[in-house]
């Protein structure tokens, strides 16, 4: 059971950085490239401590 449950919550993490990376993708075409280097260093930063807090709840 608990082996399904932390398949699940992968699954759910790299849909949500999947997610994050088409946004950004999207946003870089559109603005200036200072700020979407901020906001995709940023978006990174915070999708790399939610899958950290995923895998530290886990183990």
């Amino acid at each position: 059971m608990a082996r399904n449950t932390a398949n699940l919550f992968k699954g759910i993490g790299t849909g949500l950085a999947a997610g994050v990376m088409v946004g950004l993708v999207s946003s870089v075409v559109m603005q200036d490239k200072k700020k979407n280097k901020r906001k995709f260093s940023r978006a990174i930063d915070t999708v790399e401590s939610v899958l950290d807090s995923m895998q530290s709840v886990f183990r």
